[in-house]
């Protein structure tokens, strides 16, 4: 709350009159309301705000609303969309506004606030990313006046006191705000005579005019003006105010011009998992002090981001199923996986350095051996441990980074070793240990037990794995470079966090996504569900908690799979499949309304279709020997699946016994896949919680089960599963999402980006756009229905856009695994019926990468195999060896590495050349080099140009700015 005790010159308790004033357009049953910290504006509670009338004003809808309050009145405020009840629909993002009353204000006087409504996409600029790293500055400007106080100017009756306010993050040194307009004081345009704004702190600019009511309406800009006499104007039309003199006039106006127009920035990055990098120091896998490297590469090549795949600890299994970085054992613990043991200690003996120069030999292979590299590593790094561990834990970096992290360390450490002693992860399987306590927890960590040093060794890699990330964070950040993570939709169901917060999961459920352009059978990933309740309660302290470590790293983050905020794809735990599941939350089909419809056979529905024609279709001459050990006929051709085969993993765990039936097929998997399909073939899947409610199953007139249907009933199920899929969920999966992700942004200032790929309902770029998340455009996976491939040249600028992700095939193998895709992605953007190179050739790779940089999207995010592209010399490899995941195989191994060292890479100028060629030609921000002045920010519209638009008074004048140091832009200039 603002102190009131800065108001110490005003004598008087006497009433003035605020006036809030907003311009918002809302939908029928929607108001505006405004609410602060003061009792007069509901002390936060909105039930109790201000609520405000429209009326128009030309092409506006404008909100206001009167409070009469004492002259030593302060507070914090923000606006609220609401209906008839006062029930929340929308809020501002960004930050609470400030109000500081001037001091010696006079009885009775009106002040007017004149704001804008704050987006999300309003706060991106003072996001880490670009307030700490992109914009990051060299000097720090002193704060001239306090944000939000209003200099008292004496002024006569026909005069008001305007304060101009405007936030600006990106400013360089010794150059100052001004705005410049049509009245006298605001310089007629003149930059000499214009208003300097003062620094007011958090990137905030005001200052306060007399204006003359003669002078009304007011026309003007805010512009930058440097010492070296570079002058940069914001871009737009011209603002305007507007007062009505015809009723009581106000005394003062507050504008708040929300952000300085400038040109949108724009810059590009590239993509790698950390487990791929290739450097000359790594031990068969990249590593946190690799980092460095690349963001040196990523420099020279022009690119201001980095990002990585989730690096948090996966070692569940203690074998190579751990390689998916999805499935994390800790949302809190970094992956051993990418520590150098070379850098735990200067004091390395000389055994110990052989045997790393030995393991680095032995790891040095095509691909990453995740087992071997693992039991490299730590083999290594306890060696060292047991040298080093009380100098190391006597430091005060030691004790600090323990202190800040014990509530998850403590946890994770007993829970390696539990594991470890157990040899298993499930800890149901752990005896008086599967339920946590802290007790337990304490006695088990104690100094004095006997398992204290293998517990304590998993502190010291903790503690250096984060001593090691660090140093790579921070030198990214001087280096200009956004460090981008990635948060997992999921844990393991056998992890820390299910062991330590069983509460906030729903263990008997698993999280998927429904059939889409990656599977067509759907994704199980074997995660449990969350339990979105239990998380309330705390206000979602486990998510923040996330959020708050992934900040000490990193400045940029990806939401994995951010449809799950809105609605996850819940399947039961018994299914290995992701096509028989359900949403949730989501609005159900409930017996009653089915039986409403004519609906009344549940059974038949809800239960595998299986006849023997379908036996015969799937199986040929064995189906008999199969139904026999499967099903049973329970009446004239009507079977049932036996209650030993009635899930997707008992019907799994039966084919491993039955070695004979297996023969007499092609093959096990084709086996399993058929008896799946039976399985799957149902209509409406019953609520296991509640048997008077039904889903339908996706992709439900595929089935023979609905094709048998009589038309009635095809034709209510047809319509009701469009409805439930398609338009009865989006209201509650807007409120859900709601309720959840606001709380995530405001856990840290990470530039948030979510992957919105696969099934989008209607509600969810909404609220991105709402929330200010950056989306994700695949070309090869479009949003736009209708097309085959997206167009980059009309993404919007709130979007990440790349021609390639770990979840598909690169760019190279994309172009060469179809003929036919290929002859008409050359027809749809070469506009030719000549037939393209079979191979990706450098040219297409070019042309493709072009096409992205060239994007008006706020990022162009590049995988490092599609840069490879760029050069034959780096094509020798093949195409399909390059993929990072195949979503199909739920047990794919994650080992591709680039076969390219980052000090090669470095190296290679021609390379580099090429890409940042691309990168400054498409007009997108590079950061500075160490030796490049050209680098430096400036604008280099001269005053003399500015003048000349003044003094001729054309209505429209083109002149030169170079905004954002990254492209030159004519832009028309409105002047009176």
């Amino acid at each position: 709350m603002v102190n009131p005790g800065l108001f110490h010159g005003s004598k008087k308790s006497n009433s003035v009159t605020l006036r809030f004033r907003i311009p918002y357009y809302t939908h029928w049953g929607q108001h505006l309301l405004v609410c602060g910290s003061e009792p007069e504006l509901g002390s936060w509670s909105v039930k109790k705000g201000l609520l405000l009338s429209p009326s128009h004003q030309g092409d506006e809808l404008i909100w206001s609303g009167y409070l009469s309050v004492s002259t030593r009145f302060a507070c914090e405020y923000s606006y609220y969309v609401v209906d008839d009840e006062r029930n929340v629909l929308r809020w501002e993002a960004g930050k609470k506004r400030k109000l500081l009353l001037p001091n010696g204000i006079q009885n009775g006087e009106l002040v007017q606030l004149h704001d804008l409504w704050q987006t999300g996409s309003d706060d991106i600029p003072l996001k880490s990313a670009f307030k700490d790293v992109i914009f990051r500055r060299s000097w720090n400007p002193e704060v001239e006046r306090p944000h939000g106080e209003i200099e008292n100017l004496s002024t006569r009756e026909d005069m008001v006191i305007v304060q101009f306010r405007i936030c600006c993050p990106k400013n360089e040194k010794d150059t100052e705000i001004y705005v410049i307009g049509s009245s006298l004081k605001l310089g007629k345009w003149k930059i000499q005579d214009g208003l300097k704004l003062n620094y007011a702190g958090e990137s905030v600019w005001q200052a306060e005019s007399q204006v003359h009511k003669d002078d009304f309406p007011v026309l003007y800009k805010y512009c930058k003006y440097g010492k070296a006499r570079n002058f940069g104007l914001e871009i737009g039309s011209n603002r305007e105010l507007f007062v009505d003199f015809s009723t009581s006039p106000p005394k003062y106006i507050v504008l708040s011009d929300g952000f300085m127009r400038e040109v949108p920035w724009r810059g590009a990055g590239v993509a790698i998992p950390m487990f791929s990098v290739r450097s000359e120091a790594d031990l068969g896998v990249g590593e946190f002090l690799d980092l460095k490297l690349l963001v040196d590469w990523a420099v020279e090549s022009g690119f201001h981001l980095v990002q990585l795949l989730p690096i948090n600890d996966t070692s569940v299994h203690g074998m190579w199923w751990d390689s998916y970085p999805y499935s994390s054992l800790s949302v809190f613990a970094l992956h051993p996986l990418y520590l150098r043991v070379q850098a735990l200690t200067e004091n390395i003996s000389v055994d110990v350095k052989h045997e790393i120069q030995l393991a680095g030999e032995q790891l040095d292979g095509k691909h990453v051996d995740y087992e071997a590299t693992m039991a490299a590593k730590l083999s290594i790094a306890k060696k060292i441990f047991s040298q080093e561990r009380e100098i190391t834990f006597s430091s005060i970096a030691y004790q600090n980074f323990f202190s800040e992290n014990q509530d998850w360390l403590k946890p994770y450490a007993a829970f390696c070793f539990l594991r470890d002693f157990f040899e298993t992860s499930d800890h149901s399987q752990w005896g008086r240990f599967s339920l946590f306590s802290k007790d337990k927890l304490e006695k088990l960590i104690q100094k004095d037990s006997w398992c204290y040093d293998i517990i304590s060794f998993h502190y010291y890699i903790q503690f250096h794995l984060h001593k090691q990330l660090s140093e790579s964070s921070e030198y990214a950040r001087k280096k200009g470079v956004v460090l981008k993570g990635d948060l997992p939709i999921g844990v393991d169901r056998n992890s820390v966090d299910t062991w330590v917060y069983p509460n906030l999961f729903r263990m008997n459920t698993s999280t998927g996504a429904p059939p889409d352009y990656f599977d067509k059978n759907g994704q199980n990933w074997g995660f449990p569900t969350y339990n979105w309740e239990e998380m309330s309660k705390d206000n979602y302290a486990w998510w923040r908690g996330r959020l708050t470590q992934m900040a000490k790293y990193f400045t940029a983050y990806r939401i994995d799979h951010i449809l799950g905020f809105f609605r996850i794809w819940e399947l039961p735990d018994h299914a290995m499949t992701g096509l028989c599941g359900k949403f949730r939350p989501s609005i159900a089909l409930s017996q009653e309304e089915l039986e409403r419809e004519g609906i009344w056979d549940f059974n038949r529905l809800s239960q595998p279709y299986v006849r023997q024609k379908l036996l015969q279709e799937k199986f040929g001459a064995p189906w008999a020997v199969i139904s026999s050990n499967f099903l049973n006929e329970y009446q004239k051709d009507h079977y049932e699946f036996k209650e030993e085969c009635n899930t997707e993993k008992k019907v799994a765990s039966k084919l491993l016994s039955c070695v004979e039936i297996s023969m007499l097929l092609e093959s096990e998997e084709k086996l399993r896949r058929n008896l799946f399909d039976l399985l799957q073939n149902i209509v409406l899947i019953r609520d296991p919680e509640d048997s008077k409610i039904f889903y339908p199953r996706f992709n439900l007139e595929d089935t023979s089960s609905f094709n048998d249907l009589d038309e009635h009933s095809k034709n209510v199920l047809r319509r009701l599963y469009y409805d439930y899929y398609f338009h009865r969920q989006e209201t509650i999966w807007r409120q859900n999402a709601l309720k959840t992700l606001p709380v995530l942004l405001s856990s840290s200032d990470m530039l948030a980006c979510g992957e919105d790929l696969g099934m989008i309902p209607s509600c969810v770029h909404p609220v991105m756009q709402e929330l200010g998340l950056i989306g994700l455009r695949i070309q090869r996976m479009p949003n736009e229905p209708g097309l085959e491939f997206g167009i980059p040249s009309q993404y919007s600028y709130m979007t990440v856009c790349a021609p390639s992700c770990h979840d598909c095939s690169t760019l190279r193998a994309w172009w060469e695994e179809d003929q036919e895709r290929r002859l008409r992605f050359f027809r749809t953007f070469v506009g030719t019926d000549s037939v393209p190179p079979d191979e990706c050739t450098p040219e297409v790779a070019h042309f493709i990468l072009r096409q992205h940089v060239e994007a008006p999207s706020m990022w162009s995010i590049f995988p490092l195999q599609d840069l490879l592209a760029l050069k034959e010399e780096y094509m020798t490899r093949p195409a399909t060896e390059e993929t990072i995941n195949d979503p199909t195989n739920p047990k794919h191994y994650w080992r591709y590495r680039v076969h390219v060292t980052l000090e090669s890479l470095l190296k290679d100028k021609e390379h580099i050349a090429s890409i940042k060629n691309l990168v400054q030609g498409s007009g997108r921000s590079c950061p500075p080099l160490e030796d490049d002045e050209s680098q430096l920010e400036k604008s280099t519209t001269h005053l003399d140009t500015l003048q000349k638009i003044a003094e001729t008074g054309k209505e429209e004048t083109q002149f030169d700015s170079r905004l954002n140091n990254e492209i030159l832009i004519t832009e028309a200039v409105t002047v009176p």
